[in-house]
């Protein structure tokens, strides 16, 4: 017979999401269950993303498990953008007043949140069978699931939060959700090794036979990428013939500066996918992070993209089961979605415009393969991607309670002339279109001094009255984590 409990929060999935939301409850004193079907130790080890931006950096301290973060991350003003045998250096830190970008991988993450979590007495549960969840358009939802000792339990819930990846359970339970999806012609090849990083930074790379990241998850560990065709045995590519591609596509004209070797102790394949899953939620369930949506890591979003979900699904939580406030809950998914289209779209940029694509033709490879766009991006002020670049790496990590406020370029102002000549429903629909992409309409040069208000019938549409939303205490109250 099951072993039967109540709590308020049941959290599937002990990735970073999913942890980091436990314990963001917890600080707000609601009781949460993780539930995670593999071990601690694969949860631990599992290699993956390593930048950080600095609203990520920001929360972590404040939610008091950033000591290792500050005594063991690499902070980075920047990084470099190569090409036709040029490297060239983009500095966040001069760009977006002062804002870095912070080396730290996600397994040490992992390793902080769970220590956190088990220090605290938290509720996790490793190695989990059987795990199901039921009754998500009801008041109490349920968490079921066999722990690793062959016992049943069952956990009445308020709400259920899928923080459970891509391939988890928790998705599939929202009918007629739509899905966005691509998938790219090329895959990376990812190496770890025991290799002094020869760089101070970052370098993404585009040669005319491949992209190539050359990254680092510490002092003495270097992490590099290689562009391979989509499921490229991993026989293919002996010690040898990986250094030698580093080499070459890493060659920067007139220097001798060369790639630092030493012994390979990880390799794989990942494929490279956008994927958005819409709306995220339904009833008593939420998702977040990859549930939800997937970003191919050239743009370095996944990972801090899924931990701003978690803040702004922490906020609407404690205002819907510590006050009974459920309009911050309600506007959970618009506003996470609003955040997830604009990453995506940079995500998809930048990976169209570093990689090779084996399927393009002639035209598409000659646009591509311009320097004007990447030189564009360099000097801070040309082609809208790059204004997106500097836009979404300066924006703070909070949740987005209404329409960011952009001061009006002159295409939105004339466009707004000939909408307020419609009749208001059709007016209304086709301005929302346009004001959800203003961000990439920005002209060149700086930003002007006026500001101006999205129109009400859409911030109503994203966020509750902002009187109705109630600041936390606790590190969520912090400038940054809440509004």
């Amino acid at each position: 017979m099951a072993v039967t409990s109540r709590t308020q929060v049941g959290i599937v999935g002990a990735g970073p999401a999913g942890l980091l939301l436990s314990h963001l409850l917890t600080l707000a004193g609601i009781d949460s269950v993780l539930v995670e079907n593999r071990s601690r130790a694969y949860c631990e080890a599992r290699q993956r993303a390593g930048m950080l931006e600095t609203g990520t950096v920001e929360l972590l301290r404040s939610a008091g498990v950033g000591k290792r973060l500050d005594a063991e991350g690499i902070e980075h003003d920047g990084i470099y953008l190569q090409f036709a045998g040029e490297r060239h250096n983009l500095n966040f830190r001069e760009l977006t007043g002062g804002r870095t970008v912070t080396i730290y991988a996600q397994p040490e993450i992992v390793k902080d949140l769970i220590a956190r979590r088990l220090a605290d007495g938290g509720a996790v549960e490793f190695s989990a069978s059987d795990v199901a969840v039921s009754g998500i358009t009801e008041d109490r939802p349920l968490l079921s699931y066999t722990d690793e000792s062959g016992v049943a339990h069952q956990v009445s819930c308020d709400v259920i939060a899928g923080c459970d990846g891509f391939h988890g359970i928790c998705r599939p339970l929202i009918p007629d959700i739509s899905v966005y999806e691509r998938s790219y012609p090329f895959a990376w090849l990812g190496i770890l090794a025991d290799a002094a990083p020869a760089t101070d930074e970052l370098i993404y790379s585009r040669h005319e036979d491949g992209f190539a990241l050359y990254s680092m998850r510490s002092h003495a560990v270097s992490r590099l990428y290689l562009q391979v065709p989509p499921g490229e045995p991993l026989e293919n590519w002996p010690d040898d013939r990986i250094w030698a591609e580093l080499n070459r596509r890493f060659k920067v004209n007139g220097s001798d500066w060369s790639v630092s070797e030493g012994r390979i102790t990880d390799k794989s394949v990942t494929p490279m996918r956008s994927f958005v899953a819409a709306p995220m939620r339904h009833g008593r369930l939420f998702l977040a992070g990859d549930a939800a949506h997937i970003v191919p890591p050239t743009g370095a979003k996944g990972l801090n993209l899924a931990l701003s979900d978690v803040v702004v699904l922490a906020n609407a939580l404690r205002a819907a089961l510590a006050h009974a406030d459920w309009d911050l809950a309600d506007a959970y998914s618009d506003t996470c979605l609003d955040r997830v289209w604009r990453a995506t779209h940079f995500s998809w940029w930048m990976t169209s415009m570093l990689h090779v694509n084996p399927e393009a033709d002639g035209f598409d490879r000659q646009l591509i393969a311009q320097p004007a766009q990447i030189r564009d991006v360099i000097a801070g002020g040309g082609a809208f991607p790059g204004r997106e670049l500097h836009r979404l790496q300066a924006r703070p990590l909070r949740p987005v309670t209404a329409l960011p406020r952009w001061p009006r370029p002159p295409a939105y102002r004339a466009l707004e002339a000939v909408f307020s000549r419609l009749p208001p429903a059709a007016g209304d629909r086709r301005l929302s279109l346009v004001t959800r992409h203003r961000p990439l309409c920005f002209p060149a040069g700086p930003r002007p001094t006026g500001r101006w208000s999205p129109v009400p019938s859409l911030v109503a549409r994203h966020k509750p009255p902002r009187s109705s939303v109630q600041a936390p205490a606790g590190p969520l109250a912090r400038e940054g984590l809440a509004r």
